[in-house]
């Protein structure tokens, strides 16, 4: 009996063995390149322990550039393509955006609600709601907050000055992180956090732990991602429970009180609520479409601290890193400042940020060098042949990586492409450039909807910055750049010192 038994279990674990085998066989078995994946974590082995992602991705698309339109990748156990040509990345993210228009992201509303938000919202859901939406991120509503923006940037100077009186060596990576906590914690939160002046903040502490932090770790992202409908089943969830609860309950407060005491601020919850009291009962294609839940209003703010405190601040941190390395352009940057603060009797305005011409250029060629998101996701919503390669397919269901960030190193595109040079973003040389050469932001329809909060956020402290004070490196700055291993975002790998001294 016992002897059978383990007949029987030796013969499972090889059926199931040979059938992950033959899965792992998929694009080599139709002549597409592809690299051997690990059994777990198919194309991903070996990052956060022995590679950043960055390598990873660069690796990948220097060995099979040229190859073909597209490389096979393992997204974990999913087939998934990794395109390589600049046409096929414009059908997708552009032309034919219809049949890739979802990113295919874990999306969990009933066990995790604050996983249900635009950027990994998918269908006509998403379209309704980015819809919404984006009539929160025009210019004019950037100008209502833009006096908040710039009240936060004070503050940061002033937190500034009173560091560099104790040591003119200064960590940026905390210090920019705290601001724009802030200026999000403000704007779309609602509340006066004070992250500056007290790095323990638990609003900061948790912001930071919401983006590294996901329920099970590496193997729960792999399961989530390879077998999201399963997961579902399963009530897995992304967002780490007492990370829900601390932010769940700082949406439900500020609600509370606004509505309470008819509160009205200019800032990102105050649209929020004018979208859950604005009663639409039916959309142009008759789906329902009611107010925004509560539920969605939180998930809505949690994504804007997400995706836009640490990518901004990165993206400062980058700026200063790279000017302090090449002087000559923070002098360039600085003078085009103070001239144009000049111009509006040291005032910073909304017109005054437009005219930066140069410091814009700047910060465009340092989230080409060091693009926040390497990578674009989307998924296939029809099976789809590649326009002029038929042996070329993508099938439905499969995840699409647009590896930006290897475009933006590639030196088919930009003369040396490891050197800070804004130059690259001169106005001449953006009007000879394709727009997919350029994506820190994404590309087409599902583009970053908070774009233009984001630039608006970095334009002002770096304006403000580079107003008072000089950024050199010191014996603690880290040359050359490091990334780390553990982030899917390009960020430091550790603590970044620079010296600063009042100008």
């Amino acid at each position: 009996m016992w002897a059978l038994c383990l007949i029987t279990l030796t013969l499972g674990i090889l059926y199931v063995l040979n059938k992950i085998r033959v899965h792992y066989r998929y694009w080599q078995n139709l002549g597409i390149p592809c690299e051997d994946p690990d059994w777990i974590f198919g194309s991903f082995g070996g990052v956060t322990t022995k590679r950043t992602f960055f390598d990873m991705w660069q690796d990948y698309y220097r060995k099979f550039k040229g190859s073909g339109p597209f490389a096979g990748l393992y997204w974990f156990y999913k087939p998934a393509v990794f395109v390589m040509d600049t046409a096929l990345i414009k059908q997708v993210l552009i032309k034919d955006f219809d049949k890739f228009s979802d990113r295919g992201l874990f999306i969990n509303e009933v066990d995790d609600p604050l996983s249900a938000h635009l950027f990994s919202m998918q269908g006509q859901k998403w379209k309704n709601l980015r819809n919404k939406l984006s009539a929160t991120f025009t210019s004019g509503k950037m100008k209502f907050m833009f006096s908040t923006v710039v009240s936060v940037a004070h503050e940061l100077l002033a937190v500034l000055g009173d560091d560099i009186e104790k040591s003119p060596k200064i960590e940026m990576r905390s210090l920019l992180g705290r601001y724009t906590a802030d200026v999000i914690g403000s704007c779309a939160f609602g509340i006066e956090c004070n992250c500056l002046r007290d790095p323990k903040q638990k609003f900061y502490i948790m912001s930071k732990r919401a983006l590294l932090e996901n329920t099970l770790g590496s193997l729960g992202v792999a399961f989530r991602f390879s077998f999201p409908e399963l997961a579902r089943r399963l009530h897995m969830r992304d967002t780490v429970k007492e990370i829900e609860q601390f932010f769940m309950g700082i949406v439900r407060e500020t609600m509370r009180y606004r509505e309470e005491n008819n509160v009205k601020r200019n800032d990102f919850m105050n649209l929020l609520l004018e979208m859950k009291n604005n009663k639409i009962v039916k959309n142009e294609t008759g789906d329902d479409f009611t107010n925004l839940t509560f539920n969605e209003i939180a998930a809505q703010a949690f994504i804007f601290l997400v995706a836009g405190s640490e990518t901004s601040s990165n993206t400062m941190v980058f700026a200063l890193y790279e000017m302090a390395l090449n002087q000559s352009i923070q002098d360039k940057a600085r003078e085009e400042v103070l001239r144009v603060l000049g111009q509006y009797n040291q005032e910073t305005t909304y017109e005054s940020i437009k005219e930066m011409k140069y410091l814009k250029q700047v910060i465009d060629e340092t989230m080409r060098l060091h693009t926040p998101l390497p990578v674009l996701n989307r998924v296939a919503l029809e099976d789809y042949s590649v326009p002029g390669h038929p042996r070329y397919n993508i099938k439905k269901n499969m995840p699409v990586i647009i590896p930006c960030l290897c475009l933006h190193r590639d030196e088919e595109f930009y003369p040396n492409p490891d050197v800070f040079n804004p130059e690259n973003f001169a106005a001449e040389k953006v009007a000879l450039r394709d727009s997919t050469l350029h994506m820190p932001f994404g590309d087409g329809p599902r583009n970053c909807i908070g774009l233009r909060f984001a630039k608006m956020q970095i334009m002002v402290g770096l304006s403000l910055l580079l107003s008072r004070y000089k950024f050199s490196p010191c014996a603690e700055t880290m040359v050359p750049m490091v990334y780390d291993k553990e982030n899917f975002m390009l960020t430091p790998e550790k603590e970044l010192y620079l010296k600063v001294t009042k100008i």
